[in-house]
């Protein structure tokens, strides 16, 4: 029998006290954009394009992550699928190195992503009080 003083790992974020919960932005394979996917934004991605705008690495925004540079690089392909224009665009190295930077549609879809959170949190913590 598991001690009753540990902690059960829930899925989700404890968006509120009594409610967790996960969201994500669903792409559309039959969008306008050629070779359109069926991708989606969840929190993982957003955290990572965040990284990458921070530290302007993939490398980095990876290793920060605890994740692989392949991983990283699949998960932008898969955003970049998504959107008409890219949200991530490698710089080639040179003289000052390469990089990674975020376009501003990259930008836009971490705003949009935020937005939506901040008000499901708020959403979520007036429903929580009705819970008995």
């Amino acid at each position: 029998m598991p001690d009753s003083k540990s902690k059960t790992k829930l899925p989700g974020e404890a968006y509120s006290s009594k409610i967790r919960a996960r969201f994500w932005i669903v792409g559309d394979a039959t969008s306008e954009v050629e070779g359109g996917s069926e991708g989606y934004v969840g929190i993982g991605r957003i955290e990572l394009l965040e990284n990458i705008e921070r530290l302007g690495s993939m490398s980095q925004a990876a290793k920060a992550m605890g994740m692989s540079y392949k991983k990283a690089w699949k998960l932008v392909q898969d955003l970049n699928g998504m959107y008409a224009e890219p949200l991530v665009i490698k710089e080639q190295g040179g003289k000052s190195g390469g990089g990674t930077q975020l376009t501003e549609r990259g930008k836009v879809v971490i705003l949009e992503f935020r937005t939506l959170e901040k008000e499901l949190t708020l959403f979520l913590e007036a429903q929580s009080s009705k819970i008995i």
